[in-house]
């Protein structure tokens, strides 16, 4: 096979059938204490998970009192260490945005840091509680959020970032990526996409390596409306992140939802996991990737895998990981001033028959 793939594919997936669920996932608490805990990113390292998470007066991302933290779990997620602090830089609010891995197998974090400045600094972890600032990158078009890391063959390591102001009016967004050939020390930034308008603004992307040269990322909507106009992005390129097609998919059952793909090396399949707010219910589509790399309006129907609080902004943005064979889904759930942060554990998908 090519040496850029990454695994070898399985074939005859395009018109799989997953087995469903038996039940939803009762989520683990990893921080319920007074507070708004919320936006986590849960990342595995080995067998250990580490899910990072932060904390302010409510749904504020610039706020003194906002500041990142910390903790592990080395039981599927049922019990979790010590809060650590990540980050709590005086005058500045700080919120985890994106994760990966590096290229030793080390967990990224990239924080987004407010306050007389816009910051984003990237710590490196290999356990878990003590993160070690790597970057501050300077950045000609100053992201809202930097996401996914991922490592690409022929580039290095890749990130995807977005910029804009979230008004109606004119065409004043962009998104892109960033790389590094050197595990994070330096980024190069490109701009994919500028000019758009709040309908054509992918943010808050995830994205996976599919080999040969190919990437999918699926992104969030900011757009209201009826399910058609809402529905998720979806971001494809065949040629390592150089060029990229952008289209709208058929996954309308979102509200203000970040998306995260977890892509099961051994069956192929690739989940999209995704919170519909306002409902309160975290949903998946599986599907063989390739039956809609080409097609982004082929995913099939969704399916409930857990629930929290059915309020708007006070709970969502799920984010994924995945550990031999299971998935782990952090979310938070709650009502302003108090949230929480949670996990979900469920088997990855398998065909069924």
């Amino acid at each position: 096979g090519d040496p850029a793939d990454s695994f070898t594919r399985p074939t005859g997936l395009a018109m799989v059938k997953v087995t469903p669920l038996d039940a939803l996932a009762k989520p683990h608490v990893v921080q319920n204490v007074s507070g708004y805990n919320s936006w986590p990113m849960i990342q595995a390292i080995g067998e250990k998970l580490v899910c990072v998470y932060s904390r302010g007066s409510g749904h504020s991302i610039g706020e003194d009192a906002r500041a990142v933290y910390a903790r592990t779990s080395a039981d599927n997620g049922e019990t979790w260490t010590t809060e650590t602090v990540v980050a709590d830089t005086p005058k500045y609010g700080e919120v985890a945005i994106g994760k990966g891995l590096d290229s030793t197998g080390a967990m990224f974090l990239w924080v987004r840091r407010i306050g007389k400045e816009w910051n984003h600094d990237l710590y490196r972890t290999t356990d878990g509680v003590t993160f070690e600032l790597v970057a501050t990158p300077k950045l000609a078009v100053t992201p809202i959020q930097i996401t996914v890391i991922l490592e690409v063959p022929t580039v290095g390591l890749m990130a995807l970032w977005f910029a804009g102001d979230y008004r109606d009016g004119g065409p004043s967004h962009s998104w892109g990526k960033l790389t590094t050939s050197d595990n994070g020390a330096t980024w190069t930034q490109t701009t994919i996409q500028s000019e758009l308008t709040k309908p054509q603004w992918p943010t808050e992307p995830s994205a996976v390596y599919l080999g040969d040269g190919r990437i999918l990322a699926v992104a969030r909507t900011e757009m209201g409306g009826t399910s058609s106009t809402r529905s998720q992005f979806q971001m494809v390129s065949t040629d390592f992140g150089a060029t990229w097609t952008r289209a709208q998919t058929n996954i309308g059952d979102v509200a203000a939802s970040t998306p995260s793909l977890i892509l099961d090396t051994e069956t192929g399949l690739l989940s999209n996991y995704y919170y519909e707010r306002g409902r309160g219910i975290l949903r998946r589509r599986v599907v063989d990737p390739d039956s809609v790399f080409g097609n982004p309006l082929n995913w099939p129907v969704s399916e409930a895998v857990a629930t929290g609080s059915p309020i708007g902004i006070d709970a969502g943005n799920v984010n994924a990981t995945t550990i031999r064979g299971t998935h782990y889904l952090a979310f938070y759930s709650g009502k302003a001033p108090d949230t929480a942060v949670l996990v979900s554990v469920l088997p990855a998908p398998t065909a069924g028959h």
